[in-house]
């Protein structure tokens, strides 16, 4: 059956799609829509055509897997193009989502009409790349410059309410009606006496045109976003282009930096990371046909930062949720704090009234841990101690029900040992929700050594559920992404007492792309954090920071001081402090280069993910690259820590691990697997 068909409605030609499930514009959909358009042209009764989709949605975009192999036409820029100069008017009916190529397409066409579900948008700069259809020029001309600008550099798509206050579509129809609506459309411009071309359209871009300041503006307030990635600023220009150049010549630029980009090794990292995420919900050995279990009432134990930011999640997904704690003050807290971040969304106009008093409406805070007893799920998030673990485990494994799964939020501890309290260790898993855990997207899910194909069959269609991306991880100290942080915190205590000083060392980080350094991250934390004055003993810089008051941004005084806007600027008394560690030290005193902390920060994270690969804790290495993206800031363009290694090469990674050898120490051990690689010229990847 062909994925393009047509049918006549009197005068008017549709032309229908049916390739699911998204419609991707594949060579047969791109082929169709040509003959489709031909069909058209050449027949003197068609006097109008309309261009639907059936299924969930309308074009959603390319066919990403054609990325990278020898092109077959007709291309999309000549598809569109086609539906573009076609002398009968085009009406494009939209719904689900017109994404990529299939807002190009839409573009191509003469009129718009989408249901008001319907989103639109140019999400190409997500796979470090620009809309390479023509989007950047015909866009800017049919919605002006300042929206396109936003949609095309952010790639987030707009609402069909939206996309009609900017002129993107022309109409909005009620869902059950749009095939009629569009059709009514068509036959009633198709006596006009001419068509809206996009290509041709010069009044959206006037103002542009006479205040070209608008770009210089637009760059000036996102310049935080755009650092360090290539293809918002090539979108940049694109979009200029579409002000001050003839079409044809902008969309030669747009081509051309279309292909610089697709060649390049930032979109090549950022595709890595688009299939990676969809391959890190697959569970390797469960079978396709392992029932799931029904997950109707979850039960939180602890509602402090954790233990709310935990059940906002379930809320919004609208499952009800138990929320225990010891002492009332601390549940009223816990409970007030997750209406008042309910509330700040609403003020943000991202939720309504409404849906903060459903949200809060699903809440039963109790102090009873007996209410627990007919949830489905309990996770507890409670004090990261393993006794209290235990002592926790002991006492839901008596009270909730059976079949009922018991999960963990620990970062870092043992999910056997808790088990083994337990008479159900088959249905106790580890469930590490990163802090802010209500906005925060990575969720690591432990599977522990007896934990049920089920079990975690379920937590992992859960996840996606409440909106997170889920990786699978083995039991092990930390886990995937606190394992590899901890070397990496290792090396740069130790740099401080070589030399290096706070800032230089967050520097060298933040120009890599993190959003923050290892000394920025801690005082945003807290450095009094598992730290108390009856057991320090001034015995590590933290410690003396601590006794001295300098606890982080909240006490405007960390490795860092801060202003009232906590902003931070280095500290001489911390500078201070560090001297007389490093005195004491012994070691001898030097200047580093960036790239050579960049190394010594970052090849032994490589190094224990390459660990982490061969004890089997992790099942892939692009796994991997999702934690550090999702739950770390590890900037996207690189790929994640194990694709940049294979970007840059292992035998780098290997020989600069040995040219660090002395300062890393005698404990220090290159994984088998990474060397292997190495020498062997393979990637992880």
């Amino acid at each position: 059956m062909s994925v393009i068909t047509t049918q006549r409605h009197g005068e008017v030609l549709v032309i229908i799609s049916d390739n699911p499930p998204v419609n991707a514009l594949g060579q047969a959909v791109r082929a169709g829509l040509a003959a489709g358009i031909a069909e058209a042209a050449g027949d003197d009764a068609i006097k109008a055509v309309v261009i639907r989709c059936e299924g969930r949605t309308f074009f959603a975009g390319a066919d990403i897997t054609e990325f990278g192999k020898p092109p077959v036409g007709p291309s999309l820029p000549e598809v569109v193009d086609a539906i573009e100069q076609c002398r009968k008017p085009v009406v494009a009916a939209i719904h689900g989502t017109a994404l990529g190529g299939g807002l190009e397409v839409a573009l191509g066409c003469h009129y718009r009409i989408a249901i008001p579900s319907a989103k639109l948008g140019l999400p190409e700069v997500k796979l470090g790349l620009l809309p390479g259809a023509g989007g950047t020029q015909r866009l800017p001309r049919v919605a002006g410059v300042a929206d396109a600008l936003t949609m095309i550099v952010s790639g987030n798509p707009v609402t069909a309410a939206r996309a009609l206050e900017i002129g993107l579509v022309d109409r909005v129809a009620d869902a059950g009606s749009l095939a009629d609506a569009a059709i009514a459309f068509a036959r009633e411009v198709a006596g006009a006496a001419g068509h809206p071309v996009s290509s041709l359209r010069t009044d959206r871009i006037a103002e542009a045109a006479n205040h070209p300041q608008v770009f210089d503006k637009f760059i000036a307030e996102n310049s935080r976003k755009l650092h360090g990635f290539d293809a918002p600023k090539a979108c940049i220009e694109a979009v200029r282009a579409a002000v001050e150049l003839p079409f044809e010549q902008g969309v030669k630029l747009e081509r051309d930096l279309f292909m610089k980009l697709v060649s390049g090794t930032q979109s090549r990292a950022m595709r890595h990371l688009f299939f990676a995420e969809r391959q890190a919900a697959k569970i390797d050995g469960i079978p396709a046909d392992t029932p799931v279990i029904d997950i109707a009432r979850v039960g939180i134990l602890g509602a402090g930062t954790m233990g709310g930011g935990i059940a906002m999640n379930f809320l919004s997904a609208g499952l009800p949720v138990t929320l225990v704690e010891r002492e009332q003050a601390a549940l009223d807290r816990g409970v007030a704090t997750i209406r008042k971040n309910y509330e700040r969304t609403a003020a943000r106009g991202r939720m309504t009234t409404e849906q903060v008093e459903q949200a809060m409406g699903l809440l039963t805070p109790t102090l009873d841990y007996g209410d627990l007893a007919d949830c489905d799920l309990v996770i507890e998030a409670v004090f990261e101690l393993m006794e209290i673990k235990k002592e926790v485990f002991r006492r839901l494994d008596g009270i909730v029900k059976p079949g009922a799964i018991l999960a963990s939020n620990t970062s870092y501890l043992n999910i056997d040992e808790m088990a083994a309290e337990t008479e159900r260790p088959e249905a106790v898993v580890g469930l590490h929700f990163f802090s802010p855990a209500n906005i925060m997207r990575l969720l690591e899910v432990v599977r522990g050594a007896s934990t049920s194909p089920s079990v975690l069959k379920t937590v992992m269609g859960l996840a996606k559920r409440i909106g997170k991306i889920a990786v699978v991880s083995g039991v092990c100290p930390g886990f995937i992404g606190n394992r590899m942080l901890s070397p990496r915190q290792t090396e740069a205590q130790k740099l401080l007492l070589e030399g290096a000083t706070p800032w230089e060392v967050d520097a060298a980080l933040t120009e890599f792309g993190f959003p923050m350094g290892p000394f920025q991250m801690a005082d945003l934390a807290g450095l009094d954090l598992g730290w108390t004055a009856e057991g320090s003993t001034s015995s590590t810089i933290r410690e003396v920071l601590c006794e001295r008051g300098r606890r982080g941004q909240k006490t405007s005084k960390g490795f860092y001081d801060y202003d009232e806007n906590r902003r931070g600027s280095p500290s001489p008394e911390t500078e201070t402090i560090i001297a007389d560690f490093a005195a004491k030290s012994g070691l001898p005193q030097r200047k580093f280069s960036g790239d050579e902390i960049r190394e010594r920060l970052l090849y032994p994270m490589i190094n224990e993910g390459a660990k982490i690969l061969e004890e089997g804790m992790a099942q892939r290495a692009s796994d991997i690259d999702i934690v550090w993206l999702n739950g770390y800031g590890w900037p996207a363009f690189t790929g994640g820590p194990m694709f940049w290694a294979d970007t840059i090469g292992l035998k780098v990674v290997l020989e600069g691990l040995a040219r660090h050898a002395r300062a890393l120490g005698p404990d220090f051990t290159v994984s088998s697997l990474l060397r292997s690689k190495a020498e062997a010229g393979e990637t992880f990847n």
